[in-house]
This record gives structure tokens, sequence and C-alpha cells, in this order.
């Protein structure tokens, strides 16, 4: 009996284990290979969509030719960059000739002026977008922590929230122009006035979803927790830290990753209708060039738009995985 009963044990281990690795190695490869061949289907659609498209511009471009774009944009960088490399080297060659000539003489240092590359515009707008939803986050947390905490508060501040949640983002875009052009007034600037206009526009469209998500978590927490506070008799500071951030922080991560998303997708209209330096003004200036390659260059940019917009969203994801105690909240 014994020996029946260890056989049977041994035999259920073996297909046990058997099973598991099969239904990981079955999930991880659904997990690669459905994304891919979702990618693929998407370029073959893509592709066949844009050999039967004629523009005033001609052929709607495809696959291929967004990537020969690619490359072009690079190469258009190194050349750039080249250029600037070359820029100094003179610049610091003169001076130093000059200088040989009179060791009075004050060496002129000039920036270099040239144009921006898709490269960089890619940069202008990500630090732009990171610095105005940065702002904002440190603006929204407390404020909806507060709100959260108090009844009374949201009941004075809820009114205002529901007024102007709606109004859409670009609508202030005037307006800031306006205010900062009359209030940011320096010979010498440190942030260029394009910059801060994008960056308040940025704030403002961030704000809401972090808020009304921060107060509604920090509203709706389990009130076991509340009450092991009281009966601790928690400095406020330290139910805060303690009880309030934790239990919250699912729903915080959750407005931040929605304000990311809309900050983003503001970021490039701003930059297109206020002509500030950025992807949407690259987008622009391709529409207004209408030459042919332009529509190539332009879908070159709405696909590094997306692109950057989903890894945007996959890193904020991945702290809140880090940072939650709630893992299943992160999986999406």
């Amino acid at each position: 009996m014994t020996a029946v009963i260890s056989k049977k044990a041994l035999g259920i281990a073996p297909m046990s284990n058997n099973k598991m690795i099969l239904s990981f190695i079955s999930e991880k490869t659904q997990a690669l290979i459905l994304p891919l061949l979702g990618i693929f289907c998407f370029m073959l659609l893509w592709s066949f969509t844009a050999s039967n498209i004629d523009t005033s511009l001609g052929k709607f471009p495809g696959p291929s030719a967004v990537a020969t774009q690619v490359v072009n944009l690079i190469d258009e960088h190194n050349a750039e960059r080249d250029k600037e490399d070359a820029f100094y080297i003179r610049q610091d060659e003169r001076n130093k000739v000059r200088m040989e000539k009179d060791p009075n003489y004050q060496p002129k240092v000039r920036t270099y002026t040239g144009k921006e590359t898709f490269l960089d515009q890619i940069f202008t707008s990500l630090v732009t977008v990171i610095s105005g939803f940065l702002v904002a986050a440190i603006i929204a947390i407390p404020l909806g922590i507060a709100i959260g905490l108090s009844k009374t508060l949201n009941t004075a501040i809820n009114p205002i929230i529901q007024i102007f949640k709606p109004v859409s983002p670009l609508a202030w875009l005037p307006i800031v122009t306006m205010v900062v052009s009359a209030l940011y007034v320096s010979p010498d600037p440190m942030f260029a006035k394009s910059f801060i206009t994008s960056l308040i526009t940025v704030t403002l469209c961030s704000l809401w979803p972090m808020v009304i998500n921060t107060s509604f978590g920090v509203a709706s927490m389990n009130q076991d927790w509340v009450n092991v506070s009281k009966v601790l008799s928690l400095p406020k500071h330290v139910h805060i830290q303690k009880i309030v951030l934790p239990a919250s922080i699912p729903a915080i991560f959750t407005g931040m990753r929605m304000s990311l998303g809309i900050a983003w997708m503001v970021l490039i209209a701003a930059e297109m209708l206020a002509q500030n330096p950025g992807l949407g003004k690259f987008v622009w200036d391709e529409f207004q060039n209408g030459s042919s390659q332009s529509l190539s260059r332009i879908m070159t940019a709405v696909l590094t738009i997306g692109l950057i917009g989903y890894l945007l969203d996959r890193t904020m994801l991945q702290l809140q995985r880090m940072l939650s105690w709630d893992k299943s909240s992160a999986q999406l």
C-alpha cells in the first residue's frame, strides 16, 4: 500500500511541475507573439492603405517611407552636431589668435544658433512635459490629500474643480501666453518664455486628474486603518505618512498616469498652436513646408509621439509597481 501511494505521489509531482512550466511558457509566448502579430497586421493594413491614397504631396507614406525618414532625421541630427562642433572649434581658434596678438583682448563667446533637429525637439518636448507634470504633482497631491481628509475643504473647493475641470487646456494657452509675456520680463531670463508658457499649460491640464484621484483615494481609505491611527493617537503628519499615503498610493498613481497622458497630448497641440519649440512645432513646420517628404516626416513624428506616450505610461506603471502595496492596481 505504501509503495502504491509513493508511486502516485511521485507521479503527481512531476506532472504538476510540467504543467506549471508549460503554462508559464505558454503565457510568456502569448505575451510576446500576440503583440508582434498585432503589429504585423497593422503594418500590412497600413502599407496596403497607404498605397491606395494619393494626396497633393504624393502617395501617403507607408512603413518603408517612414523608415527612410527615420534614417534621414538621424543623419540630419548628426550633421547639425558636426556643424556645431566646427563652429565652436573655429570660435576657439579665432579667440586664441586674437589673444596672441592682444593679451588684453576679451574673448567673445557666442552660442551656436543652428536649427533644432528632430531629436533636439523630442528632448525639448520631454523636458517640458516632465517639468510641467512634476510641478502639477507638487501642487495636486498635497491638495488632494487635504481635500480627502477634510469634508469642509472638499465642500469649499469641489465647485471650483468641477468648473475648471472641463475647460480645455488649450483654452488657457492665450491667457497663459499673455500673462507670461507681461510678468516674465528679464534682460537675461533663466528660461525661455516659450518654455514657461508650455510648462504652465501642461501643469494646468495635469492638475485636475491628480487632485480628484488623490482626494478620492484618501476619502475611501479603509476605516479600520483610520481607527487604528486614532487609537494610537498618531500625530497628523505621522498619520498622513504611515496611513494616508500608503493607502492612497494606487489612486494617486492612477491620477498621475492619467495626467501624464493628457499632458503629453496637450503639449503637442500647444506647441503647434503657439509655435513653441518641440515635436508639435516640428509637425506644423513640416505641414507648412509642403515638400514631397513632408508627409513621411509628419508620420514619423506621429509614431514617435505615440511611442513616447506609451513609454511614459509604462514608466509610471513600473514606478507604481515599485511603490504600491496593491500590485493588482498596476497590472494594466
